[in-house]
């Protein structure tokens, strides 16, 4: 990719715009920048790219005028969104900060992608590689933006990349070394489309792919996704059936009748995580990595914040925060991780129409929903014949129905099978409230026992 751009429009300014506006004035690129928003929060943002020479716009409709070279775009905009019709129709090609990213790192590439899983795989390959004396660095969705890391840390010897969808619909030359597709499940329909689309579009991990590059993907999937990325490379799969080239079976991940990595008694013994283990170890062996790497770090491995999170504990009833499960197979997973008889907090602004796909874990272990936001109504229609729904509204009437009807032995989830937006900014601030929710109510059983 150039650097001999002379102006450049950076679109959005959350962490990945700011980190694009500052690497490209590193580089001597006279940098506008515009966001729709105008909070204070961004002011204050504005007011340090100020200082670097970043000419800031907030708030702004119709988009800075003049000849730019490139514009540099937010994974945040839809292809309809009228700023990306207004570029097309001045001209100025659009590249994402995941590519101008990965154009400017100065190490090997290991690239993760998938409907669900992405951040739990980035953060424990990404732990795997250090345990083998790799420098390796996660970005992207999880981590730190791109750019920032080319930026900053150009001595690493593996950039681990969280990729999205949304990254994905405006990459061109993007190529790593390694990439691994977890799987494909239905997820930002509302912005893709369809699921044709939406698996052609993660499909685009692999499409520069060249002879010496790994394709990691599901050994169900693999036809699929090499004719719809078009690309080259070697394709290797993983799963639970023999037919896999890794397999996860009985708490290990097997190659060729061998055993890999034994994860047994780590959180990712189990049927729901397995298939990404063996992803995990497969990848890590791809990047020069001893199986018994992977090994070492899923014995230290922290969970990540919002994901099957144990976030207060009593009366044997458990509260856990797994509020970054948006949509229904990511809520389905979760339902079948818990282990124990579940109250199930969901709902707010779906990404998807259809929710029968949950109604098989529910029947088998939900004792009662408790339903919120948007969504609630046709969760209830599509669920209440198999498990006892409640209309909540908010995420306080739905944790105090649950906390009354809880019994010693189950868990209290919120897995919401939805976005936060329509009463939230994000799905951290949901969890958030949830767990200062689910920790009054235990305190306050304490305190009354």
């Amino acid at each position: 990719m150039t650097s001999a751009w002379n102006r450049a429009l950076v679109l959005g300014l959350g962490e990945s715009g700011e980190a694009a506006a500052r690497l490209l004035r590193a580089e001597g690129v006279e940098v506008a920048a515009a966001d729709g928003a105008d909070t204070p929060a961004l002011r204050e943002k504005a007011g340090l790219l100020a200082r670097e020479g970043v000419a800031v716009s907030l708030g702004a409709h119709p988009l800075p005028g003049g000849d730019f070279d490139v514009a540099v775009v937010s994974p945040g905009l839809p292809p309809a969104s009228p700023w990306l019709q207004e570029i097309q129709r001045r001209g100025i090609p659009a590249v994402s900060e995941l590519e101008l990213g990965w154009s400017r790192r100065t190490c090997r590439v290991v690239a993760v992608t998938g409907s669900n899983g992405k951040s739990t795989a980035v953060k424990w390959l990404a732990e795997s590689l250090e345990q083998a004396g790799l420098r390796a660095v996660p970005a992207g969705n999880y981590g730190a933006a791109i750019c920032r890391v080319a930026r900053e840390q150009p001595g690493l010897d593996w950039l681990v990349l969280e990729v999205s969808s949304f990254q994905l619909e405006t990459v061109d030359t993007f190529r790593p070394e390694v990439g691994v597709m977890l799987n494909i499940l239905p997820n930002h329909l509302d912005r893709h489309g369809s699921m044709e689309a939406y698996a052609a579009l993660k499909a685009r991990l692999f499409a520069r792919a060249l002879p010496s590059d790994i394709c990691l993907v599901p050994a169900a999937r693999r036809d699929e996704v090499r004719a719809l990325s078009g690309g080259g490379g070697r394709w290797l799969t993983f799963g639970t059936g023999p037919e896999s080239d890794y397999q996860w079976r009985n708490g290990r991940v097997w190659r060729g009748g061998a055993a890999r990595a034994d994860l047994r008694g780590t959180r990712f013994d189990n049927d729901v995580l397995g298939p990404a283990a063996a992803a995990v170890v497969a990848a890590a062996e791809a990047c020069g990595a001893e199986a018994a790497c992977v090994e070492r770090a899923a014995r230290a491995f922290q969970p990540l914040p919002h994901r099957m999170q144990k976030v207060a504990e009593g009366r044997g009833v458990w509260w856990v925060n797994d509020s970054k499960a948006t949509n229904v197979a990511a809520l389905v997973a979760g339902l079948r991780m818990a282990g124990r008889p579940v109250r199930l907090i969901a709902g707010g602004l779906a990404k998807e129409t259809d929710f029968t796909p949950a109604r098989e874990a529910l029947r088998d272990v939900a004792r009662g929903v408790y339903l919120i936001g948007r969504a609630a109504e046709a969760m209830r229609r599509a669920w209440a014949d198999v498990v006892p729904c409640e209309l909540c509204g908010t995420l306080d009437v739905a944790v105090r129905r649950a906390a009354e009807n809880a019994v010693a032995g189950e868990t209290v989830l919120l897995s919401p099978a939805c976005t936060s937006y329509d009463q939230y900014k994000n799905y951290g601030e949901r969890g958030e409230h949830f767990g200062r929710c689910a920790r009054a109510w235990v305190a306050g059983a304490a305190e009354g026992a």
